[in-house]
């Protein structure tokens, strides 16, 4: 039995004798930037509190999932009266097909969706219809991005031209990465008759933040055309959180096959992929690919992510937007002033942050090889200092920084406030 008045440091032991590492996810076990990890009690609007008590400002936001803050009381309410009716029930919902109309009708190219239970799931589904639609076995992806952890997806592989790819991690064969394909981010691969797929992240928000170059995202839709290939957006990030339409419809480019997560759960696992009917169709039960989940569309997340969606108005995202901009602002100016070394980047309503002096003023990333180049020990002493002042940013340098709604500009300021603080006292 965990002691009832815990400790993170005792959280961590006793968590370590039953759970590899002692987390559930790698991204939670501080591996990269020391220390011990807080442990989450209770969460309430911008904030989390850890066993021990500590508040801190938040902006992990559970990786992007949470927009509206921590425990907001319609989201809650929602779930709570979900539940109330049964948690789990092995059959069709109204609420499915709600979710599944709200996503088609803002989505660019989705007329049809399928939910499954997590973002790694709906990638792995799309890489498998495109695969079965296409009667093709080739798939490109970008060195940098990141699609959940599905054998064929987890491969590593140099930048600076496409080549095959290798086995990212133990436990996944050569053979199972043996058709897939790593480029460099930002440059349009050439492509075959053999390729099924080209999937990306349309912003690329796990090497930090890095925005498609321009011609990019259009680059590949055209190639994409031309060798009769289809475009996957992984969208589990940048979907409904650079605004309704995502990242497809900020850049004006419609791929053929979409995916989602994080913000349409409302907080709760969910994910999603969508594309026209005909690509959507191939699915079982009406078409030859199988893909198949006892908890898709689990009744608690659907009415936790529509409850979400519903609030995200227009006027909630050029708000949102507003206040990741005036954090980005109030952050860069406040490393600079302390005479720390960094670059802050913000696509809409995303932000990401590198440690180090550039080769330029003013230089961003535009690949993996590039974002590879931030100080992870200087993050790593950032983190530090920032948790001690109450300031929650992802215990990783190659993770973005998400700002919701609950940061007011109060929250901001403080937040800000911490930051310059937090910089200043890693040169003493």
């Amino acid at each position: 039995m965990t002691d009832p008045h815990p400790t993170n440091a005792g959280l961590f032991d006793a968590a370590r004798r039953v759970i590899p590492g002692g987390v559930n996810s790698p991204v939670r076990a501080f591996g990269s930037v020391g220390g011990t990890p807080y442990f989450v009690a209770s969460a309430s609007g911008p904030y989390v509190t850890d066993a021990e008590g500590r508040r801190y400002i938040d902006f992990v936001q559970s990786y992007g999932a949470i927009i509206l803050g921590h425990a907001d009381p319609a989201v809650t309410e929602a779930v709570a009266s979900a539940a109330a009716e049964g948690t789990s029930y092995g059959a069709p919902t109204a609420r499915e097909v709600a979710l599944a109309e709200h996503i088609a009708s803002v989505a660019p190219g989705v007329e049809q969706v399928r939910l499954t239970s997590s973002g790694t799931e709906a990638t792995m589904t799309a890489v498998r219809l495109a695969r079965g639609f296409t009667d093709r076995s080739r798939i490109v992806k970008f060195a940098g991005c990141y699609h959940g952890h599905a054998d064929s997806l987890l491969a590593a592989g140099g930048s600076g031209v496409a080549t095959l790819g290798l086995s990212g991690s133990a436990g996944v064969p050569p053979s199972a990465v043996a058709d897939t394909v790593i480029a460099p981010y930002n440059v349009v691969p050439a492509l075959d008759e053999q390729v099924a797929a080209v999937v990306v992240e349309p912003v690329a928000a796990n090497m930090g933040l890095v925005p498609p170059s321009p011609g990019f995202l259009e680059g590949l839709r055209n190639a994409c055309n031309e060798a009769g290939a289809l475009l996957i957006f992984d969208e589990v990030i940048t979907g409904f959180r650079l605004g309704p339409g995502g990242a497809a419809e900020r850049y004006g480019v419609t791929p053929d096959i979409s995916c989602f997560g994080k913000v349409i759960g409302g907080g709760l696992p969910i994910g999603a992929l969508g594309a026209r009917t005909e690509i959507m169709e191939t699915l079982a039960p009406t078409g030859p690919v199988y893909q198949a989940g006892t908890l898709s569309g689990n009744p608690l997340a659907t009415a936790a992510g529509l409850t979400a969606l519903e609030r995200l108005t227009p006027e909630a995202y050029a708000e949102l937007e507003a206040r990741a901009s005036r954090f980005a602002d109030g952050a860069r100016d406040a490393l600079a002033d302390a005479g720390f070394d960094a670059a802050v980047c913000q696509v809409g309503t995303l932000l990401g942050l590198y440690c180090g002096a550039g080769p330029e003023p003013g230089w961003l990333p535009v690949d993996y090889d590039d974002a590879r180049t931030t100080d992870e020990q200087a993050y790593a002493r950032l983190h530090a200092e920032l948790l001690a002042r109450g300031v929650a940013f992802a215990p990783g340098a190659y993770e973005a920084i998400f700002v919701g709604l609950a940061h007011t500009p109060d929250v901001i300021e403080d937040a800000v406030a911490s930051i310059a603080d937090a910089a200043s006292s890693t040169h003493s």
